[in-house]
């Protein structure tokens, strides 16, 4: 019995697996391909033409889109990270009247819908005068990634012991001391699992960066692929497109393997305690 038990938990696995990496293996297949045989169904390689990626690497403006993107995901990191970890000391060890309420008010904001605070946002952005300008992404990423950052980094720092606060506040130790110097090297974890999955947001998002940007050389990566065209209005180039989506998802891929441990301890951390 606890063989076909172990059997059928491998099997519910590997459809898992295959479920979730299939779409991406045959975007990579899709990419090599051109012409007529890009609508053929081919579930394993028929050739290795490699012109998409030579017509998306050579393409006008993407490179520069893809330099856009890396900028306003790693400056959306940087200050979400900084807010948040600022914000959580103060909701994990500061004690004040509505503490309780105010976190819950945090993770209320994260359940709204993009599409709800368009509206206002691009007035705000307006009259910030940062419209067309890779701030006005940046500003809308850090609003909606902070209230999960905070969210994450408080219920850690909640889990540190307080006699570590103690003995730095003996030792004369200021909050910012505290912060930097006693609970980020301990806050390693949760801050790679936050600030990794808030790059991926930023990365990734589509509705604002499409919204916020006029001209070409503005965009992000998910609108410059969403862009892409063929030879005629009437063509829909796949084989550019999977290309383009291929050279943008590998990275994330790499960054994720290579942080994986960290990811696994953030998301693990206060979990079990000692």
């Amino acid at each position: 019995m606890s063989v076909l038990k172990t059997i059928s938990f491998y099997l519910l696995v590997l459809v898992i697996v295959v479920f979730a990496v299939f779409p991406f293996y045959y975007a990579i297949l899709t990419s090599f391909e051109t012409g007529t045989a890009l609508f053929e169904v081919n579930y394993l390689p028929q050739s290795f033409d490699w012109s998409n990626y030579a017509t998306v690497l050579n393409g006008r403006n993407f490179p520069r889109n893809v330099l856009n993107s890396v900028f306003i995901a790693s400056t959306t990191v940087i200050f979400a990270l900084f807010l948040a970890v600022t914000a959580s000391y103060a909701l994990a060890r500061v004690r004040f009247r509505g503490r309780g309420l105010l976190l819950m008010t945090i993770l209320a904001v994260s359940m709204f819908p993009q599409i709800a605070v368009l509206a206002g946002l691009f007035e705000l952005i307006r009259f910030l005068g940062i419209f067309n300008t890779p701030w006005a992404m940046i500003l809308s990423y850090v609003i909606f990634t902070l209230p999960f950052t905070v969210w994450v980094l408080t219920t850690f720092m909640r889990d540190l012991p307080v006699e570590i606060e103690e003995a730095a506040i003996v030792d004369g130790a200021t909050p910012w001391i505290i912060i930097t110097k006693v609970f980020l090297p301990l806050m390693w974890p949760a801050l790679v699992t936050t600030g990794l999955l808030a790059f991926i947001g930023a990365w990734n998002e589509f509705l604002f960066a499409l919204t916020f940007t006029s001209s070409e050389t503005t965009r992000t990566v998910p609108v410059a692929i969403a862009l892409l065209s063929g030879a005629s209005q009437y063509e829909t180039p796949w084989g550019t497109i999977m290309a383009a989506s291929v050279i943008v998802t590998v990275p994330l891929i790499l960054l994720v393997l290579f942080f994986q441990r960290k990811i696994v301890a953030g998301l693990t951390a206060g979990g079990v305690k000692g």
